[in-house]
């Protein structure tokens, strides 16, 4: 092996396994994107209609936002959860 490749096995970061304040971290991400889509997002409902009826917090959501909005939470919480760990908060 080169001194190169040794360098790069070095530098790949430990990632937490599951436990609950990972989930904590992600459910806290989710909610956050949540809350921010519901008033950032200005032109609601523009596509399909969910399948169910939920509650107050989603009116006026329709699938593509919350798709949006899980998806930026799930990224938002995958970042914060690999910082934490990183700096040794997880």
């Amino acid at each position: 092996m080169t001194n190169l490749t040794l360098n790069l096995l070095a530098a790949v970061p430990t990632t937490p396994t599951w436990s609950l304040s990972v989930a904590i971290v992600m459910i806290t991400a989710n909610l956050f994107a949540l809350v921010v889509g519901r008033y950032g997002i200005q032109v609601k409902g523009a596509g399909p209609s969910l399948p169910v009826q939920l509650p107050g917090l989603f009116s006026g959501f329709g699938l593509p936002e919350l798709l949006a909005v899980t998806s930026f939470g799930h990224i938002m919480g995958t970042g914060l959860i690999l910082g934490l760990a990183q700096a040794g908060l997880l």
